[in-house]
């Protein structure tokens, strides 16, 4: 189903995307695509990056970009295609979406990022690599390395007196009072319930008299502990927002009882352990427990291994852990943890062969998101460990989740488990790329889907210049780093520009992408030179709280695209913003770059239920694809404001009869998308136009949509 929008005379239009899209069929395989990128889209997920769209968005958006008017819809979506003379550049390349759908469409592709990690990263996603090769290296490394890991992650178990791996350890943050009091940082002594509580009540309780840990409800507010028989209410705890309690009754705020140097100290209080029969089981940390952790961190003092020295960096979404005295990479692991990763590193760069050594150093990487002290306990009945950006900043945990790193047969996160569910998958995908097709009209995260080969296998030549992109008579890639205000290619060269901007002021890449940076930058820093540098930032970062410098670094990239596209061409983004002034900054960096917007396609972007969204109050779903023409190219419509709600009314009705759910905040999305449409030709300072998005985004407010479409 679609909604042609009129943006111009439709003798102006030069692609599909200009003048159609099948937006709800879209939005509801990409909802469906949602509930398990990794699965549903495994090329793109080898390691984290941040936003990173949905390929079923992007192949779309791709195909109708790359066909004339009247083809390249729906009915072609799940058709093989073979746009062998086509060029697509991806100028804000991240986690390298547009390049794997472009490719599958049969199109070359250049993507460029000024992100180190993320030009890594890509380039892992795309190379073949035989599974074979990579399992010999995986069983070598478990021969080498994985027993030294495992001899750390071992434990007792009290029925047989055998010791059993460890699947996690449970720690705490603790602080100490002027009076001399030991403070534990729980917000209740319930640390582990069932993910469907009322279903399965039972939970973990930890005694916050002698540390025993029991089992009760999960809700229970009256609990006596099973070792000393200390009454208590396991809902509350000590920590309760930026406050303590002690048991004494005195209460400090959290922050001044920090340490003066160095971030909190822990404490070990539980283990989760697997016994033979699969059966796992919680226990209390005992001295034995926490010897061999001493032990750990002992070892470590003596041995030579690839540890972080980077420093970590002041910034929007790095102050909250520096406030906590995380001033430094390493600060983010504890010993046991930075004994076992390093040992695991030193021994996948002794790797011969580079290919592979390169595929298990980005695994390696994509690891550390889910060892490390920032990371959380989920419960059981789903994937246990919640990993460390599950919010946009970087948040110190107080009850930080220890994973096993090596990892068990039941284990999330680790390197085995990632090996098989992110490294391995991919590479499959590589040769059988597919596509979700529904399999009933309904959505939701049950509604049923099946893959579809609607591609021929991945398989590009990695170019490592244009002219080599250029001559290349088959599939193509070149994957460049740097800043795309600057790209080495000719003019009018590209046939589409397909991408995802930066945020305008959410989320730094750079400031949370040198978490792996400051692995990664000394073992790749001589075969890479982008990696040999201080941090993962560099001049030019299309990010910044300042809607003005936002706006100019954009326009300077857009600029760019604009050179290296063809007059014919397009250049398409998804974008969706809250506020006015991030529309704005986008209006004026495509008027500044010499673009205009031509359509507006709202289209399903991200799962409501990811942590970040449902701590939003209004939170958004939508993503605007923005299509943009040079500005000599089109006669835009003119600015109407009850025009523009009418059609979002219209929008928002036929998603919303299709099944999604949408926010107010998603209709702003569509409403201001409508607003960039008809601004193109005016010209307008970015204050007028911020006032005129305010207006748009009040009206939506107060429901005015259908009374504006009767008084005009």
């Amino acid at each position: 189903m679609t909604i042609p929008p009129v943006p111009f005379t439709a003798e102006d239009a030069t692609t599909a995307l200009e003048t159609a899209f099948p937006l709800l069929e879209i939005s509801q395989v990409a909802e469906q695509e949602s509930w398990r990128k990794e699965i549903n889209r495994p090329l793109y997920h080898i390691h984290k990056w941040w936003a990173t769209r949905l390929g079923s968005v992007f192949r779309a958006i791709t195909l109708a970009a790359l066909s004339p008017p009247g083809q390249g819809q729906w009915q072609d979506f799940y058709r093989q295609h073979n746009f062998t003379s086509k060029v697509v550049l991806d100028p804000f390349m991240g986690s390298g979406t547009t390049l794997g759908e472009s490719l599958k469409l049969g199109a070359k592709a250049v993507g460029c990022d000024i992100n180190p990690v993320s030009s890594f990263l890509v380039h892992q996603a795309l190379t073949p690599v035989p599974e074979d090769e990579l399992r010999t290296a995986f069983a070598a490394l478990e021969t080498e390395v994985a027993p030294q890991i495992r001899r750390y992650y071992q434990t007792r178990d009290p029925a047989t007196g055998a010791l059993i791996p460890i699947m996690y350890a449970f720690w705490v943050k603790v602080l100490d009072t002027p009076c001399g009091e030991e403070v534990p940082l729980f917000a209740r002594y319930v640390f582990s319930q069932d993910a469907y509580p009322k279903k399965k009540p039972r939970a973990q309780i930890v005694c916050p008299s002698c540390w025993t840990v029991f089992e009760d409800r999960y809700d229970t507010a009256a609990a006596t502990c099973a070792g000393c028989g200390h009454h208590f209410n396991p809902q509350q705890g000590p920590a309760s927002g930026q406050t303590v309690t002690t048991r004494q009754g005195r209460s400090y705020k959290i922050k001044d009882l920090l340490p003066k140097a160095g971030p909190p100290r822990h404490r070990l209080y539980a283990l989760m352990a697997l016994r033979p029969s699969g059966e796992k089981i919680y226990l209390p940390a005992r001295p034995e427990d926490r010897a061999l952790y001493d032990e750990a961190a002992a070892r470590l003092a003596t041995e030579d291994l690839p540890l972080p020295t980077f420093a970590v960096r002041p910034g929007h979404n790095t102050d909250q852990a520096r406030g906590y005295n995380y001033h430094a990479w390493r600060d983010f692991f504890n010993a046991r943890q930075l004994l076992c990763l390093g040992l695991l590193l030193r021994a996948i760069t002794r790797i011969e062969d580079r290919a592979v050594r390169e595929q298990l150093l980005c695994l390696f990487s994509s690891t550390l998101e889910f060892n490390n002290l920032f990371c959380s306990f989920k419960g059981e009945g789903t994937g246990a460990v919640r990993h460390m950006f599950s919010n946009h900043i970087l948040k110190p945990e107080r009850t930080p989740l220890e994973n096993s790193v090596w990892g068990t047969s039941r284990s999330s996160g680790t390197f085995t488990s990632l090996f098989e569910s992110r490294l391995l998958r991919a590479k499959r995908y590589l040769a059988e790329p597919f596509e979700l097709r529904l399999k009933n009209d309904h959505l939701g995260e049950r509604a049923g889907s099946s893959k579809v080969i609607a591609s021929a296998p991945i398989a590009p030549t990695l170019a490592t210049s244009w002219d080599e992109l250029a001559a290349s008579s088959g599939s193509a890639a070149l994957i460049l780093n740097g800043n795309s205000a600057s790209l080495p290619i000719p003019d009018k060269a590209v046939d589409a520009v397909i991408t995802d901007p930066p945020y305008f002021d959410f989320v730094h890449y750079s400031e949370l992408s040198d978490f792996f940076f400051a692995w990664l930058a000394p073992a790749l820093k001589d075969t890479y030179p982008f990696f040999n540098r201080e941090d993962s930032s560099a001049d030019g970062e299309v990010q910044d709280k300042d809607p003005s410098i936002f706006a100019h670094h954009l326009g300077l990239v857009f600029a760019e695209c604009r050179r290296v596209l063809k007059d014919e061409g397009v250049l398409a983004f998804s974008f969706h913003h809250s506020r006015p002034d991030g529309w704005a900054a986008i209006y004026r960096a495509l008027s500044d770059a010499g673009l205009s917007v031509v359509a507006a396609h709202p289209v399903h972007a991200e799962l409501r239920a990811a942590s970040p969204k449902t701590a939003a109050k209004d939170p958004i779903s939508l993503d605007a694809i923005l299509v943009c023409r040079k500005q000599a190219a089109v006669h835009p419509k003119r600015y109407s404001a009850p025009t523009i709600l009418a059609e979002t009314d219209a929008y928002s009705r036929m998603l919303r009869a299709g099944g999604l759910s949408l926010s107010r905040s998603d209709e702003f999305v569509i409403a201001a998308a409508h607003a960039l449409i008809s601004a193109g030709a005016e010209d307008l300072p970015f204050v007028q136009m911020q006032n005129r998005l305010e207006e748009l985004q009040v009206a939506l407010g107060n429901n005015l949509a259908v009374d504006a479409v009767a008084a005009e």
